[in-house]
């Protein structure tokens, strides 16, 4: 596996809370999107363990293929159909 499964095609909508961390998947694998489940067993991948900086909304992306990852930055809406 060299490049991530695409976990869906819009963001998940999470709350973050401010201080605490968090292990978002980067394989697309995980039962429990956006964060990490262990599934990447095995592959190249790892979490991204993040702590958040404020407690708030955020859109994570779910496709794998942003530029700021964890967040969503559109990149999914230039995913074209298989």
């Amino acid at each position: 596996m060299d490049e991530p499964k695409v976990a869906g095609t819009s963001p998940c909508q999470v709350e973050l809370v401010a201080g605490k961390k968090y292990a978002f998947c980067t394989c697309g694998l995980s039962d429990s999107q956006p964060f990490c489940d262990g599934k990447h067993k095995g592959t190249k991948f790892s979490p991204n363990v993040f702590e958040a900086e404020e407690s708030k909304t955020a859109y994570l992306c779910a496709c794998k293929k942003t530029g700021n990852e964890p967040y969503c930055d559109g990149t999914h809406k230039e995913l074209g159909e298989s």
